[in-house]
């Protein structure tokens, strides 16, 4: 079946001469590198076609990889072919004039959600976006053409989105898909330099990760962003979302929460889940969220739900726990 739906997205992309990428809001990597990954090769491809990038978010981690497009008027979204890529549901697309195009594909692999596109492509035990478009070259290759700067963008995504290719999802078709993009002639020292170098400052917020970080009974460590750290730190929502990585690793805890308050009048507490072996998007699911499951996200609205969350967390844990064995 997902041979004939790439098919259909090959052919529907040679059918328009303007075809317009999108992604979801708060961008990561998979996201970008799909994006830019999937739009070098169509101009490589195509160069008669006009393929556009439009989103106006920023990424200070990844504004090495450069602009996206200006935005054009509406009548050009009109007659153009809109691809959605590493989204799973339409009210997470960074721009909402998506909905313009005159037809739309959706290329994710999250847990399916929502069917927003007329064709839709979605293979939620792929590790990443980037992994899907890496596949849809590797499919059509006699027919599409990719360069280094087109693969170094998807070989980032694959490896940031798979934990360098450590996540639930990698297999061996993953890294001979990383491969094919790495025989481009990918500069990993460069790519790693700007994905992972950490500025100086960064490891004072670090350090007090560690020390103000807290673990439940059963192997649940949980953070508290609050807006006086984020002040103290200079943090923006995204350098303070890196705290969840900081939580791994941990011998004997099994799932890890942070919690990052919102702007001065929002509500909305952003809550970053992750877990090794035990599925938790369930437990996101429960708390306005939800995603992959062992990477996802969640919303609460006081630190009383996040007191309740980080409960059903600890129960999850505890269950897990008392019915496995192997978990280190």
């Amino acid at each position: 079946m997902n041979e004939t739906v790439k098919r259909q997205i090959l052919d529907k992309i040679k059918a328009y001469d303007t075809i317009l990428l999108f992604r979801h809001k708060r961008m990561d990597g998979d996201c970008v590198g799909a994006s830019k990954g999937l739009r070098g090769i169509l101009k490589l491809t195509w160069p008669e076609k006009r393929v556009l990038l439009i989103d106006s978010q920023q990424s200070d981690y990844l504004a090495f990889t450069g602009p996206a497009d200006q935005d054009v008027p509406d009548d050009v979204y009109r007659q153009a072919l809109g691809i959605v890529v590493d989204t799973a549901n339409s009210d997470r697309i960074s721009n909402e004039k998506y909905s313009l195009c005159r037809e739309v594909i959706k290329i994710d692999h999250h847990i399916p959600v929502e069917d927003y596109g007329a064709l839709n492509w979605v293979e939620e035990k792929r590790s990443s976006a980037c992994e899907m478009i890496a596949d849809f070259y590797a499919g059509f290759r006699d027919e599409l053409r990719i360069d280094r700067d087109a693969a170094t963008w998807i070989y980032m995504g694959m490896v940031t989105d798979s934990g360098r290719f450590r996540f639930e999802g990698v297999n061996g078709e993953t890294l001979r898909l990383a491969g094919l993009m790495l025989d481009q002639g990918v500069d990993i020292e460069r790519l790693y330099a700007n994905l992972y170098l950490e500025n100086f400052d960064m490891l004072g917020f670090k350090a007090y990760v560690y020390e103000h970080m807290q673990r439940t009974e059963n192997g649940v460590v949980y953070l508290y962003i609050d807006r006086e750290m984020q002040r103290k730190f200079g943090l923006t929502f995204e350098s303070a979302s890196s705290a969840i990585s900081y939580l791994e690793g941990i011998r004997e805890c099994l799932c890890w929460l942070a919690f990052i308050e919102p702007a001065e009048g929002d509500p909305a507490i952003r809550v970053r889940v992750r877990s090794r072996f035990v599925a938790t998007n369930t437990l996101s699911e429960r708390f306005n969220g939800g995603g992959h499951a062992l990477a996802s996200g969640a919303t609460v609205y006081s630190r009383e739900e996040a007191l309740r969350m980080i409960d059903e967390a600890d129960a999850l844990i505890k269950a897990y726990k008392a019915n496995h064995e192997g978990w280190m």
